[in-house]
């Protein structure tokens, strides 16, 4: 009878050990699949959901061409990718101005990054008509030089200003201003670049400007804005004075703004 009782006592701890192990199998499966649904979670609430109130991605017209850049590679190649990556925007790249007027319909956001002439008096006209509809433009690098001397509308109200110099090539620190705002989140608050250093100044006729971020250097007193926010009366309009080569276009504070300078303006 003993004997029975302790081989019985000995099965039943047996199975309790094993149906204990068994609870902490499923355990351990329940507590990765809770992991894995938050972090799908958390992933989906990142620059990918920027696209959530149309659901469809940001249409993005890019124009550039002209002197001194290789717009081909920084931006039709470099930043078109950065832009239409995780499906956040489709771009669609123009190296002849007079094709925005092709394109412009179909476009939420105008990027302007050219130093190409722009001639024609109706594509002028419709870059004007798109900040009066209360579109987005994001204006980048070259696009803020004073490039048109018989086009002076174009400064002082896309660009509310303009650059007649910069710094010779090399390294200077940018630090953000205003990091509340939504062009400047996930930026860090400074960062070291090579670029070229644009002169931009506001222009006291224009319609003024809000800047984000400063640009300096050691050893200068004077400070440049990078990026800035034109207040305009109906468009949303972002400046980055940022993006001569490599060394802006491919480093993670750059891309940053410039994802959030799209979605910004494009009001998504």
């Amino acid at each position: 009878m003993t004997s029975f009782s302790f081989s019985s006592l000995v099965r039943t701890v047996s199975r309790a050990i094993l149906l204990a192990e068994t609870l902490f199998i499923l355990l351990g499966l329940l507590v990765g699949f809770v992991g894995w649904l938050t972090s799908c979670q958390t992933s989906s609430s990142g620059l990918a959901k920027t696209t959530a109130k149309t659901g469809k991605p940001i249409r993005v017209l890019m124009v550039g061409g002209g002197t001194s850049h290789d717009f081909g590679m920084w931006y039709k190649n470099v930043d078109g990718q950065t832009l239409s990556r995780d499906g956040f925007a489709t771009v669609n790249y123009v190296g002849d101005p007079d094709s925005i007027l092709t394109y412009l319909p179909q476009a939420d956001v105008l990027y302007l990054s050219n130093n190409r002439p722009v001639t024609n008096p109706a594509v002028r006209r419709a870059v004007m008509d798109i900040a009066d509809a209360g579109k987005g433009l994001l204006i980048a690098h070259a696009a803020m030089w004073y490039n048109w001397k018989d086009w002076p509308e174009y400064n002082q109200t896309i660009v509310s200003g303009g650059s007649r110099g910069h710094d010779k090539y090399g390294a200077f620190d940018v630090t953000v201003t205003e990091p509340q705002h939504p062009v400047t989140k996930g930026v860090e608050s400074k960062f070291t670049l090579k670029d070229e250093r644009y002169y931009y100044l506001p222009d006291s006729t224009g319609l003024g400007v809000s800047v984000l971020a400063n640009s300096s250097v050691a050893g200068s007193d004077k400070i440049f804005p990078s990026v800035f926010v034109v207040k305009h009366p109906k468009a949303r309009i972002v400046g980055l004075a940022l993006g001569h080569d490599a060394e802006s276009h491919n480093i993670a504070n750059y891309q940053n703004l410039l994802r959030n300078s799209v979605q910004w303006v494009a009001r998504q």
